[in-house]
């Protein structure tokens, strides 16, 4: 009401000035501009004062919301996760309909941290285009949806656990066309999702190249593979991971390329709303939790011997022997037995669902641990 009455006040002044200053064109003028600026200076406080107003509330509201989250999850019975369907070997549907994939298994992990049962979870299928709205609200505990992580996000979104699978954006295009580099797509229609960092990254890569191009962009990421491959654009762009994953979804994958070059950085990871670090440290020492399983030896198939056993840290992890925080975050001592059992460790993961038994993606390299030269780490479990 303040803000409403200054402006008031001064919008009358303003006109005030208007009407008395007309003796001299030259002291008018001046008398014009200067309150014409005040007045405006007023009304665009009062916007940034309710526009600040807004925001508080409804960072008040979020943060009402994520109070406590840990507990209303166990009341509740299962971990809302958002995640997608449509992608193999991250997320998709098994014959029987269930949520299958690496995004899906680290949402499990989580769950089996919390409530004991890997399977106590809601998923809730977001499209890429949702992700931020479906995080900002705050209605969803955690998100796994091959989501990059970068720094306007991190500010805008949520909270990042570290990066559990370093990937990076490519293209794919028809053997027919000829097109054997990303660098030959000059001119070229290319299907691309909305709302992703695989839409900005485009621009940038056909920029920096001199590369004139058509983007015909979808919201869906199905629905723009599958303009692709009925020749509604020449070519298809996302991470090297998913495009590799939708090749299998073909019915003639051998008429397809993916090109070489490789034009990001895709940190994929998962993330939850801001508002609740004791939620976000749950979920980080779940995610380093079956990094280091994997670097002890610890696997689905050993746990109970490994919780006997002599290795020191692996016993730590195990909960059999010292303490690493777990119980000063709410969760069981031996949370990491539960998450190992139902759901493997982080090599169990990758392997099911992305490598040998998944589509077939190499792990050596960047997705490997650092113990063997790769960039799978953790923060150490002290």
């Amino acid at each position: 009401m303040k803000l409403i009455l200054a402006t008031t006040v001064i919008l009358t002044a303003a006109t005030f000035l208007l009407t008395a200053c007309t003796s001299d064109s030259g002291a008018n003028e001046i008398a014009v501009e200067r309150a014409q600026a005040t007045a405006e200076a007023a009304i665009i406080d009062r916007n940034n004062a309710i526009s600040e107003r807004d925001a508080a509330i409804q960072r008040a509201d979020q943060a009402e919301r994520s109070a406590n989250r840990l507990a209303a999850i166990k009341e509740r019975g299962d971990v809302v996760c958002a995640t997608g369907n449509d992608t193999p070997g991250f997320h998709s549907l098994d014959a029987s309909g269930k949520s299958i994939g690496f995004d899906v298994d680290l949402c499990r992990a989580v769950a089996a941290a919390v409530l004991g049962d890997a399977d106590a979870v809601e998923f809730r299928f977001t499209d890429l285009v949702e992700r931020g709205p479906a995080l900002q609200s705050g209605e969803i505990d955690l998100m796994n949806l091959t989501t990059t992580w970068t720094s306007t996000r991190d500010v805008a979104w949520g909270n990042f656990a570290p990066v559990m699978f370093y990937d990076g954006q490519g293209f794919m295009a028809t053997k027919a066309s000829g097109v054997t580099s990303a660098l030959e797509l000059g001119g070229a229609a290319v299907c691309v999702t909305a709302g992703t960092t695989t839409e900005l990254n485009l621009a940038d890569y056909f920029r920096q190249n001199n590369l004139d191009y058509s983007p015909t962009v979808f919201e869906q990421s199905d629905v723009a593979f599958d303009s692709y491959t009925a020749g509604q654009c020449d070519a298809f762009t996302t991470d090297r991971s998913a495009l590799a994953s939708l090749l299998t979804t073909l019915p003639n994958p051998d008429e397809h390329l993916i090109l070489p070059e490789i034009v990001s950085e895709e940190p994929l990871t998962p993330v939850i709303p801001h508002g609740d670090e004791a939620w976000f440290d749950v979920v980080k020492i779940v995610m380093a939790g079956i990094i280091y399983a994997e670097a002890y030896g610890i696997d689905s198939t050993n746990v109970d011997a490994m919780a006997a056993g002599d290795n020191i840290k692996a016993k730590r992890l195990l909960g059999s022997e010292g303490d690493f925080g777990q119980e000063a975050l709410g969760l069981e001592k031996t949370f990491m037995q539960d998450v190992i059992k139902q759901v493997g460790n982080y090599g169990e993961i990758y392997e099911r669902n992305l490598g040998v038994n998944g589509i077939g993606l190499p792990r050596e390299g960047r997705n490997d641990l650092w113990i063997n030269g790769g960039q799978i780490y953790a923060a150490p479990l002290r």
